[in-house]
Protein backbone atom coordinates (compact mmCIF):
# COMPACT_ATOMS: atom_id res chain seq x y z
CA UNK A 1 0.00 0.00 0.00
CA UNK A 2 1.30 3.45 -0.90
CA UNK A 3 2.15 5.44 2.21
CA UNK A 4 1.80 8.67 0.24
CA UNK A 5 -1.98 8.43 0.46
CA UNK A 6 -1.85 8.33 4.25
CA UNK A 7 0.64 11.20 4.38
CA UNK A 8 -1.65 13.27 2.14
CA UNK A 9 -4.63 12.43 4.30
CA UNK A 10 -2.81 13.55 7.47
CA UNK A 11 -1.95 16.81 5.72
CA UNK A 12 -5.58 17.42 4.74
CA UNK A 13 -6.76 16.80 8.31
CA UNK A 14 -4.16 19.25 9.64
CA UNK A 15 -5.13 21.91 7.09
CA UNK A 16 -8.80 21.47 7.95
CA UNK A 17 -8.02 22.24 11.58
CA UNK A 18 -5.99 25.28 10.55
CA UNK A 19 -8.90 26.46 8.41
CA UNK A 20 -11.24 26.18 11.40
CA UNK A 21 -8.99 28.39 13.56
CA UNK A 22 -8.67 30.99 10.81
CA UNK A 23 -12.46 31.13 10.44
CA UNK A 24 -12.86 31.62 14.21
CA UNK A 25 -10.24 34.39 14.26
CA UNK A 26 -11.82 36.26 11.35
CA UNK A 27 -15.27 35.97 12.97
CA UNK A 28 -13.94 37.51 16.22
CA UNK A 29 -11.69 40.23 14.82
CA UNK A 30 -14.06 42.87 16.28
CA UNK A 31 -14.53 41.15 19.66
CA UNK A 32 -12.85 43.25 22.40
CA UNK A 33 -10.06 41.38 24.18
CA UNK A 34 -10.30 38.27 21.97
CA UNK A 35 -7.07 36.26 21.79
CA UNK A 36 -6.39 34.54 18.48
CA UNK A 37 -6.39 30.77 18.17
CA UNK A 38 -3.22 29.32 16.66
CA UNK A 39 -2.18 25.77 15.75
CA UNK A 40 1.25 24.21 16.19
CA UNK A 41 1.98 21.30 13.87
CA UNK A 42 4.57 18.58 14.42
CA UNK A 43 5.91 15.81 12.22
CA UNK A 44 5.21 12.29 13.45
CA UNK A 45 7.49 9.45 12.37
CA UNK A 46 5.97 6.04 11.78
CA UNK A 47 8.39 3.18 12.50
CA UNK A 48 6.18 0.50 10.96
CA UNK A 49 7.73 -1.14 7.91
CA UNK A 50 11.23 -1.05 6.48
CA UNK A 51 11.12 2.64 5.52
CA UNK A 52 10.06 5.23 8.09
CA UNK A 53 7.28 7.56 6.96
CA UNK A 54 6.72 11.13 8.25
CA UNK A 55 3.15 12.18 8.90
CA UNK A 56 1.70 15.57 9.86
CA UNK A 57 0.04 15.63 13.27
CA UNK A 58 -3.51 16.95 13.67
CA UNK A 59 -1.99 20.00 15.33
CA UNK A 60 -2.08 21.32 18.88
CA UNK A 61 -4.07 24.51 19.26
CA UNK A 62 -3.07 27.28 21.64
CA UNK A 63 -4.27 30.78 22.50
CA UNK A 64 -2.00 33.58 21.35
CA UNK A 65 -0.97 36.07 24.04
CA UNK A 66 -0.01 38.90 21.69
CA UNK A 67 -1.39 42.27 22.68
CA UNK A 68 -4.25 43.96 20.89
CA UNK A 69 -4.67 47.56 19.75
CA UNK A 70 -6.18 49.98 22.32
CA UNK A 71 -9.47 51.57 21.27
CA UNK A 72 -10.59 54.90 22.75
CA UNK A 73 -14.11 54.87 24.20
CA UNK A 74 -14.02 57.56 26.93
CA UNK A 75 -16.16 55.26 29.06
CA UNK A 76 -15.36 55.75 32.77
CA UNK A 77 -15.65 52.01 33.41
CA UNK A 78 -13.76 50.92 30.30
CA UNK A 79 -10.12 49.90 30.76
CA UNK A 80 -7.48 48.63 28.36
CA UNK A 81 -4.99 46.25 29.94
CA UNK A 82 -1.40 47.26 29.27
CA UNK A 83 1.53 44.86 29.18
CA UNK A 84 1.15 41.17 29.98
CA UNK A 85 -1.52 41.57 32.66
CA UNK A 86 -5.05 40.18 32.71
CA UNK A 87 -8.23 41.12 34.54
CA UNK A 88 -9.79 38.44 36.75
CA UNK A 89 -13.48 37.55 36.91
CA UNK A 90 -15.42 35.35 39.31
CA UNK A 91 -17.57 32.85 37.42
CA UNK A 92 -19.56 29.74 38.42
CA UNK A 93 -16.74 27.67 36.91
CA UNK A 94 -13.90 29.38 38.74
CA UNK A 95 -11.63 32.34 38.10
CA UNK A 96 -11.51 33.48 34.48
CA UNK A 97 -8.94 35.89 33.07
CA UNK A 98 -9.74 38.35 30.31
CA UNK A 99 -8.44 41.28 28.29
CA UNK A 100 -11.96 42.59 27.73
CA UNK A 101 -12.09 45.68 29.94
CA UNK A 102 -15.73 46.63 29.35
CA UNK A 103 -17.23 46.93 32.84
CA UNK A 104 -20.34 48.39 34.43
CA UNK A 105 -21.64 49.05 37.93
CA UNK A 106 -24.79 47.36 39.17
CA UNK A 107 -27.34 49.07 41.40
CA UNK A 108 -25.69 47.46 44.43
CA UNK A 109 -22.34 48.99 43.45
CA UNK A 110 -20.83 45.68 42.30
CA UNK A 111 -18.32 46.12 39.50
CA UNK A 112 -19.01 43.47 36.87
CA UNK A 113 -17.82 42.54 33.39
CA UNK A 114 -19.82 42.92 30.20
CA UNK A 115 -21.15 39.39 30.83
CA UNK A 116 -22.16 40.19 34.41
CA UNK A 117 -19.29 38.42 36.20
CA UNK A 118 -17.81 40.18 39.28
CA UNK A 119 -14.44 41.85 38.66
CA UNK A 120 -11.83 40.84 41.26
CA UNK A 121 -9.18 42.83 43.09
CA UNK A 122 -5.61 41.62 43.72
CA UNK A 123 -6.85 39.50 46.62
CA UNK A 124 -9.44 37.76 44.41
CA UNK A 125 -12.31 39.59 46.14
CA UNK A 126 -15.21 41.12 44.18
CA UNK A 127 -15.05 44.91 43.92
CA UNK A 128 -17.85 47.02 45.39
CA UNK A 129 -18.18 50.70 44.43
CA UNK A 130 -20.40 53.44 45.84
CA UNK A 131 -23.30 53.87 43.40
CA UNK A 132 -24.02 57.33 44.81
CA UNK A 133 -20.45 58.68 44.66
CA UNK A 134 -20.32 59.53 40.97
CA UNK A 135 -18.07 58.32 38.14
CA UNK A 136 -14.87 56.64 39.32
CA UNK A 137 -11.29 57.50 38.40
CA UNK A 138 -9.10 54.48 37.65
CA UNK A 139 -5.32 54.84 37.90
CA UNK A 140 -2.74 52.82 35.97
CA UNK A 141 -2.22 50.48 38.93
CA UNK A 142 -5.96 49.77 39.01
CA UNK A 143 -6.71 51.96 42.03
CA UNK A 144 -10.32 53.22 41.93
CA UNK A 145 -11.17 56.63 43.39
CA UNK A 146 -14.59 58.21 43.93
CA UNK A 147 -14.93 61.73 45.36
CA UNK A 148 -11.21 61.69 46.27
CA UNK A 149 -11.69 58.47 48.28
CA UNK A 150 -10.07 55.16 47.38
CA UNK A 151 -12.85 52.59 47.15
CA UNK A 152 -11.01 49.62 45.69
CA UNK A 153 -8.48 48.46 43.15
CA UNK A 154 -8.82 46.34 40.02
CA UNK A 155 -6.60 43.28 40.22
CA UNK A 156 -4.05 42.84 37.44
CA UNK A 157 -2.70 39.31 37.11
CA UNK A 158 0.14 37.62 35.27
CA UNK A 159 -0.25 34.14 33.82
CA UNK A 160 2.66 31.69 33.81
CA UNK A 161 4.28 31.47 30.39
CA UNK A 162 4.08 27.66 30.56
CA UNK A 163 0.39 27.63 31.49
CA UNK A 164 -2.07 26.06 29.07
CA UNK A 165 -5.02 28.34 28.47
CA UNK A 166 -8.54 27.11 27.80
CA UNK A 167 -11.07 29.46 26.23
CA UNK A 168 -14.04 30.50 28.37
CA UNK A 169 -16.55 32.45 26.31
CA UNK A 170 -15.03 34.50 23.50
CA UNK A 171 -12.61 36.73 25.42
CA UNK A 172 -12.07 34.80 28.64
CA UNK A 173 -9.48 32.11 29.40
CA UNK A 174 -8.87 29.67 32.22
CA UNK A 175 -5.34 28.66 33.22
CA UNK A 176 -4.11 25.27 34.42
CA UNK A 177 -1.51 27.09 36.55
CA UNK A 178 -2.26 29.71 39.24
CA UNK A 179 -1.93 33.38 38.30
CA UNK A 180 0.03 35.90 40.34
CA UNK A 181 -1.00 39.45 41.19
CA UNK A 182 1.07 41.99 39.24
CA UNK A 183 3.06 44.37 41.42
CA UNK A 184 5.25 46.04 38.78
CA UNK A 185 3.22 48.77 37.11
CA UNK A 186 6.04 50.33 35.11
CA UNK A 187 5.10 48.24 32.07
CA UNK A 188 1.79 46.79 33.23
CA UNK A 189 -1.50 48.33 34.28
CA UNK A 190 -4.78 49.63 32.92
CA UNK A 191 -5.73 52.70 30.90
CA UNK A 192 -9.12 54.21 31.69
CA UNK A 193 -11.37 55.24 28.83
CA UNK A 194 -9.99 52.62 26.46
CA UNK A 195 -10.60 48.96 25.68
CA UNK A 196 -8.21 46.48 24.11
CA UNK A 197 -9.18 45.13 20.71
CA UNK A 198 -8.67 41.59 19.45
CA UNK A 199 -5.06 40.65 18.69
CA UNK A 200 -6.03 39.63 15.15
CA UNK A 201 -4.64 41.07 11.93
CA UNK A 202 -7.43 40.48 9.37
CA UNK A 203 -5.07 40.95 6.41
CA UNK A 204 -2.69 38.33 7.81
CA UNK A 205 -5.56 35.94 8.46
CA UNK A 206 -6.78 36.31 4.88
CA UNK A 207 -3.24 35.64 3.64
CA UNK A 208 -3.19 32.48 5.77
CA UNK A 209 -6.55 31.48 4.29
CA UNK A 210 -5.15 31.79 0.75
CA UNK A 211 -2.08 29.73 1.71
CA UNK A 212 -4.22 26.99 3.27
CA UNK A 213 -6.50 26.90 0.21
CA UNK A 214 -3.51 26.51 -2.10
CA UNK A 215 -2.06 23.80 0.11
CA UNK A 216 -5.39 21.97 -0.07
CA UNK A 217 -5.28 22.12 -3.87
CA UNK A 218 -1.66 20.91 -4.01
CA UNK A 219 -2.31 17.97 -1.70
CA UNK A 220 -5.48 17.07 -3.59
CA UNK A 221 -3.52 17.05 -6.87
CA UNK A 222 -0.78 14.91 -5.32
CA UNK A 223 -3.39 12.48 -3.99
CA UNK A 224 -5.00 12.15 -7.40
CA UNK A 225 -1.59 11.48 -8.95
CA UNK A 226 -0.83 8.83 -6.33
CA UNK A 227 -4.19 7.14 -6.89
CA UNK A 228 -3.66 7.21 -10.66
CA UNK A 229 -0.24 5.56 -10.38
CA UNK A 230 -1.70 2.92 -8.06
CA UNK A 231 -4.49 2.14 -10.54
CA UNK A 232 -1.99 1.90 -13.40
CA UNK A 233 0.16 -0.47 -11.35
CA UNK A 234 -2.83 -2.68 -10.58
CA UNK A 235 -3.82 -2.78 -14.26
CA UNK A 236 -0.29 -3.62 -15.37
CA UNK A 237 0.26 -6.31 -12.77
CA UNK A 238 -3.20 -7.72 -13.36
CA UNK A 239 -2.61 -7.97 -17.12
CA UNK A 240 0.69 -9.82 -16.72
CA UNK A 241 -0.39 -12.23 -13.98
Amino acid sequence: MQSGLYVSLSGLVALDRRLTTIAANVANQSTPGYRAEEVEFKSLLSKAGANPVAFVSNGESFISRRGGVPIKTDGPLDVAVQGHGWLALKTPDGTVYTKDGRMHMEESGALVSVDGFPVLDAGATPILLDPAAGPPTIAQDGMITQNSHQVGAIGIFSLDGQAKLKRYTNSGVMSDLPATAELDFSNNGVHQGFIEGANINPILEMAKLIMVSRAFENIHSATEGSESSLKDAIKTLGATS
